[in-house]
């Protein structure tokens, strides 16, 4: 004899109601996402400073960091060495790589009358605001603000 049960192993009643939760849980995100109804926005203040740079790869895993009006090199970034300013440029560079957009174009880093401290990638059009990151992080950025490049 076979030990076939019978009906459904879960209240129909339970089922019905847990697929109407998540189903208006799907149009209440989207219908979020689409009016900005319960979305923040920090809006923008006036440029004080800004500074397009490039950032390139070199073979021994250090990060070269170039003004890109002059060229010069503002900074070397040694191998193994600061990890938040390489996880920032690897998204954008992700970014980048997914709409075939090279490394050539530069990254906007602008210091806001507010003290914020964003870095824009023009090409994709997507900004980070550094200071969501912690004062800490953000300093890392702040720092390319005030070196002076070497001319090549």
């Amino acid at each position: 004899m076979s030990a076939n049960p019978v009906g459904n192993p879960f209240p129909r009643g339970a089922l019905l109601g847990a697929a109407a939760l998540v189903t208006i849980s799907i149009f209440s995100a989207a219908a979020a996402r689409l009016t900005g109804i319960g979305a923040s926005h920090v809006p923008d203040g006036t440029a004080v400073e800004s500074r397009d740079l490039r950032f390139f790869d070199r073979s021994d895993g250090a990060v070269v960091i170039t003004e890109a009006a002059s060229g010069g090199t503002v900074e070397v970034i040694p191998p193994g060495t600061n990890g938040f300013l390489r996880s920032t440029l690897r998204g954008l560079a992700r970014d980048r790589k997914r709409r075939d957009i090279g490394a050539e174009p530069a990254f906007r880093l602008t210091r806001w009358d507010d003290g914020r401290l964003s870095l824009e990638d023009e090409a994709t059009g997507r900004r980070i605001d550094l200071g969501a990151f912690g004062p800490t992080n953000a300093e890392v950025f702040a720092h390319l603000m005030i070196v002076r490049s070497a001319t090549r």
